[in-house]
């Protein structure tokens, strides 16, 4: 089983590339040694205040990976420096 998710971000208070790739680039590690998954950022790479991450993972269980997707989301919409828009799942089997 194999699920993607895209999640799309709000940065309000950047103020410039710079910022806002600091601020994506801890996310990403976050996600990635706290639940194991792939992570990168996958669109608005020009834009301050926008991105969208892209995270992907693999198990044996649905259920397993319902339970990781929803608590990575969680974890990024409790990000304090950003604001979630909008979430995207779909599961391959």
């Amino acid at each position: 089983m194999i699920v993607g998710v895209q999640i799309e971000l709000f940065l309000p208070a950047c103020q410039n590339l710079k910022e806002k790739r600091a601020i994506v680039k801890s996310l990403i590690a976050k996600l990635r040694s706290r639940f194991n998954v792939s992570a990168a950022e996958v669109a608005y790479y020009e834009q301050w205040q926008r991105t969208v991450l892209g995270i992907a993972a693999v198990a044996n269980e649905m259920s397993f990976l319902q339970q990781e997707m929803q608590a990575v989301v969680r974890f990024v919409e409790n990000h304090p420096d950003a604001e979630l828009i909008r979430v995207d799942t779909e599961y391959y089997e």
